[in-house]
């Protein structure tokens, strides 16, 4: 179990887009590689441990609880659509995450960017400019 807890931590480290999971109680008990960047000017790295609410608004904060709430109504509630952001081309989406018999036990913020890739298809080269 331990070697698939490594495989699951390095797919999240190898996600270019930034991946923060929170527990029930809202706090950030994971940040990959990219969401400690993104979110260096707001404390990166010292968000962990810290409540997600209180980096967000009281619209957010609000709509963050509803949806958390909505997750734990149904075991088929675990994706929510939450925001488009024009700047950076992307799509948000808050995602439950449950154990093997269905329980809530954690949520997400999953980034979809729209944008077109930029690299060569199968391209080994090691000069990725």
């Amino acid at each position: 179990m331990e070697n698939i807890q490594k495989i699951f931590k390095s797919v999240l480290e190898a996600d270019r887009a930034a991946v923060a999971i929170c527990d029930l109680d809202h706090t950030i008990i994971y940040m990959n590689s990219a969401a400690i960047g993104r979110y260096e000017k707001w404390g990166g790295r010292d968000l962990l441990g810290k409540s997600l609410l209180a980096c967000h608004n009281e619209k957010s904060r609000e709509m963050i609880c509803k949806i958390v709430d909505w997750f734990r109504a149904s075991k088929e509630n675990d994706l929510v659509y939450t925001s488009f952001n024009v700047k950076e081309n992307k799509d948000v989406y808050m995602v439950a995450l449950r154990d093997d018999d269905g329980e809530l036990i954690a949520y997400y913020e999953k980034h979809e960017y729209r944008n077109r890739e930029n690299m060569k298809m199968y391209d080994l080269s090691t000069d990725k400019q």
